[in-house]
């Protein structure tokens, strides 16, 4: 018997005076200086201090009940966060104190990796541990980065921002950058394994493959970590150089590793990336990511469908299925381990 659904994300300020708070919870334990927090902030302040993942989250969801309801399955939907209101210690504590014993969570994350979907588990063993012996059971749903109605929302959204551009312009999709030690600790390499880059790079493959595109580039953006530790690269506004210099006149990007166009999407691509493309006087284009997209939301059902009546998954890559837990286990024994830091001196 499952009583609800948990919808977990991220989180993001809603007012100037919550951006600098937020930023510490997020950097919370990584050394992360002042300094690198005041520029972010900047990011945050530029739109008045307010990140639309919130608001996203919440349409999202309305668009999940509404789909629920339509599939005739009675099921409340609950929102959490990792790092601001509503936290989803609260959001558990709430779903304890309405009598939920067992819920599915749906984490706003496509792919595995450890920040993508291990510390998803960590959320959520955290949160019960907060509430105690009430806790309700927490069954995470699956990875879907090969979903078929993941790639037709983006392979659509590419051919509505490639009606701006002339014919061959480039196609490149973006992700978050993570450390390189992090990206190779993530789990058994068969079949794909969890590994973030790997799963990024064939979603981006199947949607380049849906669209007909001769040639794609997979980059990444939003690194923020200090340089003497590599990152996955190319950066996004180095590769919009490195295309310029190629020759290439009209770049489009699609941000892959996104489910909405919240304040990284919108900074580091219709900012920096576009100002950069108008700089070298190149035609740029941005796809819009799946959020608002009637898909999304029944993507969501047919993955709640897969733990309530046994639905076979549908996918589109020969990776394994990937990402379910419960209770915060991990999926697979040593995967999307978190990086060990140095102690600092």
């Amino acid at each position: 018997m499952t009583d609800a659904l948990l919808w977990l994300s991220f989180g993001g300020p809603e007012g100037p005076d919550e951006v600098r708070p937020f930023l510490e919870n997020v950097t919370r334990g990584r050394g992360v200086p002042p300094e690198r927090l005041d520029e972010v902030a900047e990011h945050y302040h530029h739109f008045g201090g307010v990140s639309p993942i919130n608001r996203l989250n919440r349409e999202a969801i309305d668009a999940v009940r509404a789909e629920l309801a339509a599939a005739g399955i009675d099921l409340p939907v609950y929102f959490g966060n990792r790092n601001w209101h509503p936290m989803v210690e609260d959001t558990v504590a709430e779903m304890a104190r309405d009598g939920v014993r067992t819920a599915l969570v749906f984490p706003t994350s496509a792919y595995g990796g450890y920040s993508a979907c291990r510390q998803y588990d960590e959320d959520i063993e955290r949160a019960r541990a907060a509430v105690g012996a009430d806790a309700p059971d927490l069954v995470k749903i699956r990875h879907f980065f090969d979903h078929p109605l993941f790639i037709t929302a983006f392979a659509d959204a590419v051919r509505e921002a490639a009606k701006d551009l002339p014919a061959d312009h480039r196609l490149v999709f973006t992700a978050h950058s993570v450390p390189v030690s992090a990206d190779k600790a993530a789990g058994p390499p068969e079949e794909g394994g969890h590994r973030y880059s790997r799963q990024i790079a064939e979603a981006a493959r199947l949607v380049a493959a849906e669209v007909g595109a001769p040639e794609h580039d997979v980059v990444w953006q939003s690194r923020s970590g200090p340089p003497q530790i590599p990152w996955l690269a190319p950066d996004i506004v180095d590769h919009v150089e490195a295309l310029h210099a190629d020759g290439v006149t009209a770049v489009l990007v699609c941000p892959i590793g996104f489910v909405s166009d919240h304040l990284e999407v919108v900074w580091d691509l219709d900012n920096e990336a576009k100002e950069k493309a108008e700089e070298l006087g190149m035609a740029f284009a941005r796809a819009t990511t799946p959020n608002g997209d009637p898909r999304f939301a029944q993507l969501v059902v047919e993955l709640v469908r897969e733990q309530l009546e046994g639905v076979p998954p549908r996918k589109l890559s020969t990776f394994a299925v990937g990402g379910c837990t419960r209770n915060g286990a991990p999926c697979a024994v040593g995967c999307c381990e978190p990086v060990r830091r140095p102690a600092r001196t």
